[in-house]
């Protein structure tokens, strides 16, 4: 029996990380999660919590799966790069091969991919360094969304209002919550439209309580730390900047309208100006073929695989790794920086848990 370990240290990892312990205990194998930096108030009570360094040593995972950029490299196991999104230029760099999705930090010993493309990147930079492994594998946050029994326009009945998903990242640069929030009340209270808000965990406190104030009857505010996944099939259509929860709502076969997007092309409606929201989004729940033709084609080049099967994909890969493929491995590099960087990141993140999880 395999016993594998969850690395969670931001609320958006549960959603990422839940699809693949759903197949391992279909398998009959075991799942424990350790948090670090974040609250634990998302898990479960039939999901198992390791609290302390301590009991992750003694729980000896044979794989540890990371949905983020760094993982402590001394846990036990292989270390299991999944992603928390899919590969896009989100910060303007000079090529999407330059981005932080890109960079190898000589924590990982196997990459699990979404697409083509990055597959491709991935495995040059494997023969490169050649200390970790690449499996294209597909993502498994998606394996909910792409088993939705109903995928395409939701059918609504006469009079019931078209509702819309508004979700914002927290940079500054790339942030529109500040500039959307009174255009987002005066929609929701207008009676034409009703909301489903969401924004990002690291998102400007004095913001977050703005729209928390706008919770109403057309409008639901939902905190960082719940299951997003569930409430992204209620709606019509999505309304963001650049977060990339855009590219899953996209897997519903649904459009996305953007304000001020750093990731412009003809799968968004993007507008510059705040008077435009509306308009747009009219246009968008009439979902144009011309849109959900280009919507279609880019969730092709994101992500490889429809049949919702990712998780899978992914022990396999684990499975094939530990048998055939880590003793083929150079070893990775010593990163003495790195590592005492991490130790200490590890010390302070524990040290800053919300009081639920201490």
């Amino acid at each position: 029996m395999r016993r594998y370990l969850f690395f969670v240290n931001q609320p958006y990892s549960y959603s990422i990380l839940r699809p693949l312990q759903d197949e391992i205990r279909r398998r009959g194998d075991e799942a424990a999660w350790f948090v670090a930096g974040c609250s634990t108030a998302p898990l479960l009570p039939d999901e198992r919590r390791l609290a302390t360094v301590k009991e992750v040593m003694d729980y000896k995972a044979d794989a540890t799966f990371v949905p983020g950029d760094w993982v402590p490299y001394f846990f036990p196991g292989i270390k299991v790069e999944v992603f928390h999104g899919m590969a896009r230029n989100k910060r303007g760099h000079s090529s999407e091969d330059d981005s932080d999705h890109y960079r190898i930090r000589g924590w990982f010993d196997l990459y699990c991919t979404h697409a083509m493309k990055d597959t491709a990147k991935f495995r040059e930079l494997a023969q490169q360094y050649r200390h970790f492994a690449v499996s294209h594998t597909g993502w498994p946050k998606l394996d909910p969304l792409l088993s939705q029994p109903v995928r395409g326009q939701r059918p609504r009945s006469e009079g019931q209002l078209p509702v819309v998903f508004y979700a914002s990242t927290f940079s500054r640069s790339v942030t529109s919550a500040p500039d959307l929030v009174e255009k987002i009340g005066e929609l929701a209270r207008s009676g034409r439209w009703k909301f489903i808000v969401t924004l990002h965990p690291k998102m400007d406190p004095g913001v977050v309580e703005q729209y928390r104030k706008l919770n109403g009857e057309n409008l639901r505010f939902v905190e960082s730390d719940e299951d997003l996944l569930p409430l992204l099939p209620q709606a019509d259509v999505m309304l963001c900047d650049t977060s990339s929860i855009m590219f899953e709502f996209m897997f519903l076969d649904r459009p996305v309208v953007t304000f001020r997007t750093k990731m412009p092309g003809p799968y968004l409606i993007d507008v510059q100006n705040v008077e435009d929201v509306e308009s747009a989004l009219e246009r968008a729940v009439g979902y144009p073929e011309e849109l959900m033709n280009k919507t279609r084609a880019l969730c092709d080049e994101l992500h490889s695989f429809r049949d919702g099967q990712s998780s899978g994909r992914v022990l396999d890969a684990v499975e094939d790794f530990l048998l055939n493929r880590q003793s083929t491995l150079k070893s990775k590099p010593l990163n003495l920086l790195r590592k005492l960087k991490v130790r200490r990141r590890l010390r302070k993140e524990l040290a800053s848990m919300p009081s639920e999880s201490s």
